[in-house]
């Protein structure tokens, strides 16, 4: 993985946690547990497609589709799990 890809993968889990606690709300600590959740769903999601050979988007050596899916499944389910089933 080259320094460029890293920093374009980081930037769009940034993103997409930074748009989910928008559209969601809360304080900063929903907004530090989204970016987390989005930083890890997506670099889990690049490693499996890179492990198994999944191309959907890819950009160079970033498997940006799967990492992209892989970070909303992870937004969404820990937000269900961890926001809305406690209560």
């Amino acid at each position: 993985m080259t320094l460029p890809s890293f920093v374009l993968g980081a930037t769009v889990a940034t993103f997409l946690g930074a748009a989910f606690h928008l559209w969601r709300g809360g304080g900063l600590g929903r907004l530090i547990l989204y970016m987390l959740l989005a930083w890890l769903g997506f670099w889990v999601g690049h490693w499996v497609a890179s492990t198994l050979g999944w191309e959907l988007f890819r950009v160079g050596p970033l498997f940006l589709g799967f990492g992209i899916l892989s970070s909303l499944a992870a937004l969404f389910g820990g937000h269900w799990v961890l926001i809305i089933q406690p209560r």
